[in-house]
């Protein structure tokens, strides 16, 4: 085993030792990884063959993929005590003895130390690395590497594992980023580990002493003359402002103010960022104070936390800095590199939004000035800081400068630069989006829509933005017509421009360079929103395209066949990403027509279009993307047709199966859910011969492991909609259905994980949904329940405890209350009188008095409605009181 790393340095021997070293880690993993650690602590070994031995010792302690890392770090706590310490004596006796940076024993410490702190081991970890940073004895190397090694595990571990430690953590940090401390190395070190160990310092934070000797090496680490130090500080100091804001007053006025000044106006763009950063982040948290602000006064209460309103105290001096960094930008900048003058952009949206009219003022001379310069960069200057201050001040403020200024952007949409016409584009996109009424009146659209028309045979950049104006146009065109009875309107502002802006729309989707700028998407995204949002009298243009869609669709699909035939020779993976990409956008492009198609004419396209969907389900090598819209084409279909569904159901069938057994691609397999429900709705009770194939595998998905958790609360509502298809047919899954949706409802969460709070909710949602359709079924309609409603009387306990545990929920959400109360109305209807002891109590009651009182009108009706309901349960009934009060008991019982 010991002579194995000559097989790492021979180069022509690299495969061989691969295999050699994948042999050895599988024969005897433990042993394999304490012989890696020997070799990186012998300092004779040569520093590649080191290197290499900690690499391959940390890539079998993580993973990118947090479900393999888990497996991993799972697999070393597995190993004996013995092999553990062995290995973790190895990896920190190597640190401080490697000559290369970044240390590679650096990363396998922390490695293993992220796998065994969560669970209590390793306690001397932590103070070890303190000692040998503040060891005076301790070479530059060692304080490095440990400050990398902390730095790893606070990047790493959940922030309350360290808590504890934070005093020791900060010791080693700062003393690493002391005045005195002569290597610039070991400060870069201790400022990136201050930067990753900053969300567990909250106490030390909140300690005045401590938080200004915090304060004060990080300031400092702003001013010192090497690059990478500057700029790592000042991500401090971003970071500091995010989750430290309440403690920055007596900072800001001292040092961070002009700290942050000098970084925004430095030449380094790096350094420029993070002074921009800054602002953005302030201006961050200034917007959510101000919601929380909104949010208190409501409630009759003081904020818990307020606004110092930096941003507005410091617009006078951030503005005339961003706008000049609006200037710096190149013609052969790339789209997707970051730099100041974007960075610029952003932080002025987010100044607009925090300050709101104060803004203005500031702004616009810039603007007035430049917009009409000779210099390019400061038109696009212009255009873009105009473009950006659009949201946050009132409308009524910005709709008359707005007005004043769209001829010159309508003629600067022909500017010789490509830039500015994209900036100038993106900016109508906004107005059109945003005020709308701008654009909308006459003696402006006609001039609008031509130079937009024009833009769209303009480069791919410019086009695509182009096409976004065109969502909002045609959303606030309809939006200004529509009328309140949700009836479609009969005309509106752009229906004599319709057919050819529909025209433009679809030859833009065939353009060569389609493909740049997601231009193809763009246009195609525009013709669903103009096609979405068209009144009555651009029908005929609605009809025409669907036959286009349809028939681009078909070619494609022939162009997939060739693809595949290609195949079986040749990889062509490009073009197959290619053509599933198109037929995505078609289905899509399908769902939108096909909802503004009239029940007469929906039936007579009906067999072409499902014919193509079916083919699409037939195709070999489909991404799970296409399956998906392509399932989602086919609920569009099924909400069109109704009940004339039902033709294409046996042929249908073996593909919504294959859809939903699809579990490694969930999407997919939760489109397919979806689409039972949706088919049910369809055709009611004629679904019954299709609800035991159905039924089975929907109850087999909720039972597999390997079924991602989304896919399942809707399986659950599902199950309400396949009852309420059938009514009293339902019986014979009722049992199986009581008990999932018992089992499910018992689920126990950390109220502290919000992603499994919202989880939660989704759940108890659908499974309200659930028991409402079961009720609702078996009931029937009439007015005297059917008998068979009854079988639920052995569920009624557990129900209404279900119900009493969310109404008991502090955080219960709207639509928790929504579903809850038209589920109780539903059972008030379905159980008369013998159902009102046990829907008689408090909790209930506060929680549908809150619903009456909500803003959202679902929850105000049915909350309503089921306080009538209940009413209609008190009128004396001989015998109720002693039929129910067992049960009472009980479910008083089960709630305690």
């Amino acid at each position: 085993m010991v002579n194995f790393w000559h097989f790492i340095c021979n180069q022509n021997e690299l495969q061989a030792s691969l295999q050699y070293l994948e042999q050895l880690a599988q024969q005897n993993l433990s042993e394999f990884l304490k012989q890696l650690s020997e070799i990186l602590s012998n300092i004779s070994n040569d520093a590649v063959i080191r290197m290499a031995a900690a690499l391959q010792l940390k890539n079998h302690l993580t993973s990118k993929d947090v479900e393999i890392q888990r497996q991993f770090q799972q697999r070393w706590l597995s190993f004996s005590e013995e092999v553990r310490n062995y290995i973790k004596q190895n990896v920190l006796n190597s640190l401080g003895t490697e000559n290369s940076r970044p240390s590679s024993a650096a990363q396998c410490v922390a490695y293993i130390g992220v796998a065994e702190l969560p669970h209590g081991l390793w306690p001397n970890l932590i103070q070890i690395l303190t000692q040998n940073v503040t060891n005076p004895n301790s070479t530059e190397m060692m304080k490095e590497s440990t400050l990398e090694a902390i730095g790893y595990i606070c990047q790493d571990i959940d922030p309350e594992i360290l808590v504890s430690q934070s005093n020791n953590i900060l010791t080693a940090i700062v003393h690493g980023m002391r005045k005195d401390e002569t290597s610039t190395h070991v400060v870069l070190a201790a400022t990136n580990a201050l930067h990753n160990s900053l969300e567990f310092t909250k106490a030390n934070f909140d300690k005045d002493t401590e938080r200004h000797y915090i304060m004060q090496v990080v300031c400092e680490g702003t001013q010192c003359p090497e690059i990478k130090v500057k700029v790592a500080a000042l991500q401090c100091l971003v970071k500091i402002m995010s989750l430290y804001y309440q403690h920055m007053e007596q900072y800001m006025g001292p040092a961070l103010f002009a700290i942050t000044m000098q970084a925004m106006r430095s030449e380094h763009d790096e350094i420029a960022l993070q002074g921009i950063e800054f602002w953005s982040n302030v201006c961050d948290e200034e917007v959510d104070l101000s919601i929380e602000a909104s949010d208190a006064a409501e409630q009759g209460r003081p904020p818990s936390r307020s606004s110092k309103f930096y941003a507005k105290g410091a617009l006078q001096y951030l503005v005339p800095i961003l706008v000049q960094s609006l200037t710096k930008q190149e013609e052969s900048d790339d789209e997707d590199d970051w730099n100041p003058c974007k960075a610029a952009g952003v932080c002025l949206m987010l100044m607009a939004s925090c300050t709101e009219d104060s803004i203005i003022p500031h702004v616009l001379p810039f603007v007035r000035e430049n917009i009409t310069s000779n210099d390019w960069r400061f038109r696009d200057a212009a255009v873009m800081a105009f473009g950006c201050i659009l949201e946050g001040p009132e409308q009524a403020t910005l709709r008359p400068i707005v007005e004043n200024a769209l001829e010159t952007l309508i003629r600067l949409m022909g500017d010789q630069s490509v830039i500015v016409r994209d900036t100038v584009a993106w900016t109508i996109g906004r107005i059109c989006e945003l005020i709308p009424e701008a654009v909308l009146k006459d003696g402006t659209l006609k001039p609008l829509l031509d130079a937009l028309l024009e833009g769209l045979r303009s480069e791919p950049r410019v086009a695509a933005n182009v096409c976004w104006a065109f969502n909002s146009l045609a959303e606030a065109s309809y939006e200004s017509v529509q009328e309140g009875d949700g009836n479609e309107p009969k005309t509106y502002c752009l229906s004599e421009y319709f057919a050819g802006i529909v025209q433009k729309l679809l030859e833009a989707t065939e353009r060569q360079d389609g493909g740049q700028a997601n231009l193809r998407s763009a246009a195609y995204e525009a013709l669903m929103e103009m096609i979405k949002n068209s009144p009555l009298d651009c029908y005929p243009i609605v009809q025409s395209t669907t036959m286009i869609i349809l028939e681009r669709l078909n070619h494609v699909l022939s162009i997939e066949n060739h693809i595949s035939n290609l195949e079986n020779h040749i990889q062509n993976a490009p073009d197959r990403a290619q053509v599933n990409d198109l037929q995505s956008l078609l289905c899509a492009t399908l769902q939108s027509v096909l909802r503004k198609m009239t029940p007469e004419d929906a039936p007579r396209i009906s067999d072409a279009i499902m014919t193509a969907l079916l083919q699409m389900f037939n195709a070999s090598g489909k991404s799970g993307g296409v399956q998906e819209d392509a399932l989602m084409a086919v609920g569009t279909l099924v909400e069109t047709l109704g009940e004339n569904f039902l033709k294409y159901m046996d042929v249908f069938r073996p593909f919504l199966i294959v859809g939903l057994r699809n579990f490694v691609e969930y999407q997919v397999c939760s489109a397919a859910v979806g689409l039972v429900g949706d088919i049910s709705r369809a055709i009611g009770i004629k679904v019954l011969p299709y609800c035991d194939e159905l039924m089975t595998v929907l109850l087999e998905n909720l039972q597999n492991q390997a079924v991602h958790r989304s896919v399942k609360p809707q399986i659950l509502s599902v199950f309400g909609d396949i009852a309420l298809a059938i009514s009293t047919e339902f019986k014979k899954y009722l049992e199986v259905v009581m008990q999932t949706l018992m089992q499910a409802s018992q689920l126990q969460i950390d109220p502290n994980d919000y992603d499994l709070v919202d989880y939660l909710n989704e759940l108890r949602e659908n499974c309200l949904e659930a028991y409402t359709g079961i009720v609702q079924g078996l009931k029937g309609d009439a007015e005297v329940p059917n008998p068979e409603v009854q079988l639920i009387q052995q569920h009624i306990q557990y129900i209404v405890h279900f119900l009493l545990q969310i109404a008991n929920d502090p955080e219960i959400t709207d639509s928790l209350i929504a579903a809850s109360a038209g589920l109780l109305g539903d059972l008030c209807a379905a159980f008369g009188p013998a159902l009102l002891l046990l829907v008689e109590n408090e909790p209930i009651h506060a929680m549908l008095q809150k619903g009456k009182k909500s803003k959202i009108t679902k929850t105000r009706t049915l909350s309503g409605w089921a306080v009538k309901e209940i009413r209609k349960l008190r009128a004396p009934v001989a015998g109720v009181v002693g039929a129910t009060a067992g049960l009472v008991n009980n479910v008083i019982g089960a709630t305690q």
